[in-house]
């Protein structure tokens, strides 16, 4: 599996490139991260550029932890030239189990960036050996539901810390065909 220290791959879908994060992404990620209403079922508040950069070097530099690996891409819209989100994995057990989140700026979403960026994302994760792809939703974000769905993701009946666990088997006989397919191209 590759990580931040030994090389992360890049993804193209029909639309979007995952490029892996990078401190230089901070700047512009601050202005497509800033509107508070995306802390609505998280938390928090919008990082300023300086903070989101800081983040992005702890991110990069990897988890202390040597049976955790974080893998974090931007997302670029290539119509736009412009960077409209994020996806993230935290990979455990092995290389076996990923959590994932994403999250699209307030400017991009409804048009199905996240769904095709969280969907990219799986694909990614069922290639590189994942077996179990899992995702907290907020059981009020319909939206984010909507993504997991789209991703190939099934709610189960498991809540943490409020959020709803959604959960991908690799094994499963309807995974959809994109995600058994590599639907996705690694640069």
């Amino acid at each position: 599996m590759n990580t931040e220290r030994d090389g992360l791959a890049g993804a193209r879908t029909g639309r979007l490139d995952l490029v892996p994060l990078a401190a230089l992404h901070a700047d512009e990620m601050a202005g497509v991260l800033a509107d508070p209403a995306l802390h609505a079922f998280t938390g928090g508040a919008p990082l300023t550029a300086p903070e989101l950069r800081a983040r992005y070097e702890r991110l990069v530099a990897g988890s202390p932890d040597p049976a955790v690996v974080w893998r974090n891409w931007v997302v670029r819209l290539r119509a736009e030239d412009r960077l409209a989100g994020t996806v993230q994995a935290t990979v455990t057990d092995g290389g076996r189990t990923a959590e994932v989140a994403w999250v699209t700026g307030t400017r991009w979403q409804g048009r199905g960036i996240a769904r095709e960026a969280a969907a990219a994302l799986v694909a990614l994760l069922l290639a590189e050996g994942v077996r179990t792809v899992v995702a907290h939703v907020h059981p009020d974000h319909g939206a984010s539901a909507a993504v997991a769905r789209a991703a190939g993701l099934r709610p189960t009946d498991e809540q943490q810390d409020g959020e709803l666990r959604w959960e991908l088997r690799a094994d499963r006989d309807d995974l959809p065909p994109e995600l058994r397919d590599g639907a996705v191209v690694r640069f």
